[in-house]
């Protein structure tokens, strides 16, 4: 029995300790996989879980916002692009974005005139109101590719922040993306500011990969480059940007050839993207008209001087640099600006820093700021800091030389790229940093969910929140037009019958959404009774009698935090 029992444990004792042959190796190594792959499993539900979210927001703010001051021309030359192929209206903006915003036209197939005649602003109306068509199917079918493609860039600010630092940075960029209120509100419009942007931020992440395989990313950069600058005539001064981080990882790639060869990489890699960048800009406009005709419907100013021969001198499209034309004369307007209650003409550079530090919420501006702190700090993030910060230090800067303080939509990259650099945050200290970045991650969260679905008049708690937008900033950044159905139907279920005097800024026309209204400053102060329906953008510049109509009155209601009712 003892024998017996000593040659039992004899047995036992090593298959307990464990078996080296193949069946039992191969049995381990099956284990060890599935336990990393349930691992692994929770982030790409998370990631589809933060997008699934962002999705509904932006879709449910596309069906409820009538047309915001620029969507109709942009769809209007969508629609002309469609069936005329010819570059006629808006050449102040390259033609890429409009392209995508026609993939969406195409589908809602609207009837169109091709023969009238008109501004780009009064073609777009007529499309939308005045062709027998439906502008809420049509707007939300023309939104519907730019709702797309932001969700795309969500992809790539996880995939970006993910590189440079973990798969749990990635997650944070993405939440912090994909709850921003500003990214949501303009990605759900059929405009170019989120298309523009979100190529840039795609710029520098494929010139971040290029550290690694130049061959193919380069050439990648140059063509993301290039499809914001035919977007966007804003995005040029990415173009050097992106060069130098092209070079810059080109340098970094061949870091065991000779000091002279790698300068000599740099720049080639640098003029592959420049060349990239222009042959995108070429291939938009060809896809439009393929023979490059350009008869534009309005006047084209003449530009003197230095900015006059350098234009000349872009080897770009004539339709491209008649665009730069109309955008210097536009810059050379005198426009009226708003800002914490005080009305100016002309602009203030400092307009967007304030205006940006109003509408981003707190835990960004907190995560990101830390972020940007330590990519220049931590040694081994060090590297970054010129793809993270370099882009939206430039293009920021060049934004705040404008002329037109019209809203932070000029600097959507801003809060794209701030999400990517708070994806550094944790490299601080990760067991000291873990709690306080969830807690700012969910800060975000809620003050975001808490704006649903009013997401442009957007402002962060330390301003007051939405309710008190109008109060510090006009334009995109509150009243842009988009609530005219939400006062239609207001109007329709709290004050039926009720004579309605009217002063809407926006593009849309009232009288299709069943709102009867006449306008108070064409008729004596004195005749003005009733309930008197002012949108913010208009109420916050009022003057004159506007001003005296508003003071005399009482406000009564508000709807989406951009349109004021006050009884008379």
């Amino acid at each position: 029995m003892m024998a017996h029992a000593q040659h039992t444990v004899q047995v036992l004792v090593p298959e307990a300790s464990g078996d080296d042959s193949p069946g039992r190796s191969t049995a381990r190594d099956r284990l060890r996989a599935g336990l990393r792959r349930r691992r692994r499993w929770p982030v790409p539900v998370l990631v589809a879980l933060l997008l699934a979210q962002m999705a509904a927001a932006m879709v449910t703010t596309a069906v409820r916002q009538t047309p915001t001051i620029d969507e109709p021309v942009y769809v209007a030359t969508a629609t002309d692009y469609l069936h005329e192929h010819r570059l006629r209206y808006n050449p102040e903006h390259p033609p890429l974005g409009k392209l995508l915003i026609a993939a969406g036209v195409a589908v809602a197939s609207p009837r169109y005139d091709p023969s009238y005649t008109g501004t780009q602003g009064e073609v777009g109306r007529h499309l939308l109101y005045e062709s027998g068509n439906d502008p809420w199917r049509l707007m939300l079918w023309a939104r519907l590719p730019v709702i797309a493609l932001t969700l795309l860039f969500g992809l790539v600010v996880f995939a970006f922040a993910r590189e440079l630092v973990s798969t749990a940075g990635g997650l944070v960029a993405l939440a912090l993306y994909a709850f921003s209120p500003d990214v949501i509100a303009h990605g759900s419009l059929a405009t170019l500011d989120a298309p523009a942007a979100g190529f840039v931020l795609t710029a520098a992440w494929l010139a971040w990969r290029a550290r690694h395989r130049p061959r193919r990313y380069v050439p990648l950069a140059g063509a993301a480059l290039g499809a914001a600058v035919a977007t966007k005539m804003s995005a040029l001064p990415a173009i050097p940007v992106v060069m130098l981080l092209a070079a810059l990882s080109v340098w970094s790639a061949r870091g065991g050839a000779d000091r002279r060869r790698r300068v000599l990489l740099g720049f080639a890699g640098a003029a592959v993207v420049a060349l990239t960048a222009v042959a995108v800009v070429w291939a938009a406009y060809l896809a439009v008209d393929p023979r490059l005709r350009f008869v534009p419907a309005e006047p084209v100013p003449a530009v003197h001087g230095l900015r006059g021969r350098l234009t000349d001198l872009l080897p770009l499209p004539e339709a491209y640099r008649a665009g730069m034309r109309v955008q210097f004369g536009l810059e050379d307007y005198p426009w009226q600006g708003y800002l914490f209650g005080h009305v100016y003409t002309g602009s203030l550079w400092y307009y967007l820093p304030t205006a940006l530090l109003v509408k981003t919420p707190l835990g960004l501006l907190a995560l990101g700021a830390a972020g940007a702190v330590a990519a220049l700090t931590v040694r081994r993030l060090r590297p970054t800091a010129p793809y993270l910060l370099l882009p939206p230090v430039v293009l920021l800067g060049a934004a705040m030389t404008g002329s037109r303080d019209f809203g932070t939509r000029y600097a959507l990259f801003v809060p794209m790229f701030l999400a990517v650099a708070a994806a550094a945050v944790p490299a601080l200290r990760w067991r000291r940093a873990m709690l306080p970045t969830g807690l700012l991650v969910l800060w975000v969260a809620v003050s975001s969910l808490r704006t649903f679905p009013y997401y442009l008049p957007y402002a962060n708690e330390a301003f007051g929140g939405p309710a008190r937008t109008h109060r510090l900033l006009h334009d995109s950044n509150v009243d842009w037009g988009q609530d005219l159905g939400r006062l239609a139907d207001r109007l329709r279920q709290r004050y039926p019958g009720e004579r309605v005097w009217l002063v809407y800024k926006g593009s849309g026309v009232p009288s299709s959404y069943g709102i009867h209204a006449s306008d108070p400053r064409r008729v004596p102060p004195g005749r003005v009774h009733g309930l008197l329906v002012v949108s913010d953008s208009a109420a916050a510049k009022a003057r004159g009698e506007l001003a005296g109509l508003i003071g005399s009155s009482r406000p009564v209601d508000q709807v989406g935090y951009s349109i004021t009712l006050y009884r008379r």
